[in-house]
């Protein structure tokens, strides 16, 4: 991975910082994204050194994710990983979702995994290598009463996912779907409805994952190595998505 350059969504806390930290340990460059947590984003950096930038973008926006991705280009020269990890789910009960909870709630976890892929395929494409993996949930899959717009978003980023993979494959650009179940982060300390303690009860290894967990997914699937993996979505959930 020497020489590399990465982009990170949401890479700068929680299980995004997991991967930009495991990257910037195997020299490849990071570009980390956030939102609003400026004060994590600063202590990452300092944490990391020179492989990790961090940039303030807002990717709802389109021309917000098509303008990061040109400025990772003017500074670099090259992109040859992107990780679409930001993410956030606010629960409600499905009479409660209004129509701008539905709209925010596509917006970011599935219209800015396309709009940043969509730009960062060309680059990749004319280089002739490149990786991107999409952040799904096990919501996706099972479904959830109370994560209705969340779950809706990650299906469609799954299907977004095969798309692109037969669009960039021979191009050879992989694009690969990682499927999670919880994780040790602020997201489960925010979920509303949600019994945490019965989901935790119900995985099959008895716990939920670790962000280092996550990050070795991540980086499997960015490997040089990884050229034949491409449209697989992987589940990493501890067994979660099997059912009892």
């Amino acid at each position: 991975m020497t020489e590399r350059v990465a982009l990170v969504t949401g890479g700068t806390r929680g299980l995004g910082a997991a991967v930009s930290e495991a990257l910037v340990g195997r020299a490849v460059t990071v570009v980390g994204v956030f939102r609003s947590d400026r004060a994590s984003a600063e202590s990452l950096r300092d944490r990391c050194g020179g492989l990790l930038e961090i940039h303030q973008v807002d990717v709802t926006d389109p021309t917000a994710c098509t303008a990061l991705v040109d400025g990772v280009l003017d500074a670099h020269g090259r992109l040859d990983y992107l990780v679409n990890n930001a993410g956030a789910v606010h629960e409600a009960r499905l009479a409660e979702i209004g129509t701008d909870q539905w709209r925010a709630s596509l917006a970011l976890n599935l219209s800015a995994a396309f709009f940043l892929s969509q730009a960062a395929l060309v680059p990749m494409k004319a280089q002739r290598f490149g990786r991107i993996v999409n952040v799904s949930s096990v919501s996706a899959t099972m479904g959830s009463s109370f994560q209705v717009d969340y779950a809706a978003a990650k299906a469609g980023l799954i299907g977004l996912t095969r798309s692109m993979a037969r669009a960039a494959a021979r191009s050879s650009v992989t694009v690969n779907c990682l499927v999670l179940g919880g994780f040790e982060t602020d997201l489960l300390e925010d979920l509303a409805l949600t019994d945490r303690s019965i989901v935790e009860a119900s995985v099959p290894i008895g716990r939920f994952g670790r962000p280092e967990e996550f990050a070795h997914a991540v980086l499997s699937l960015l490997d040089e190595d990884a050229s034949y993996i491409t449209g697989a979505t992987l589940a990493v959930d501890g067994g979660l998505a099997m059912g009892q």
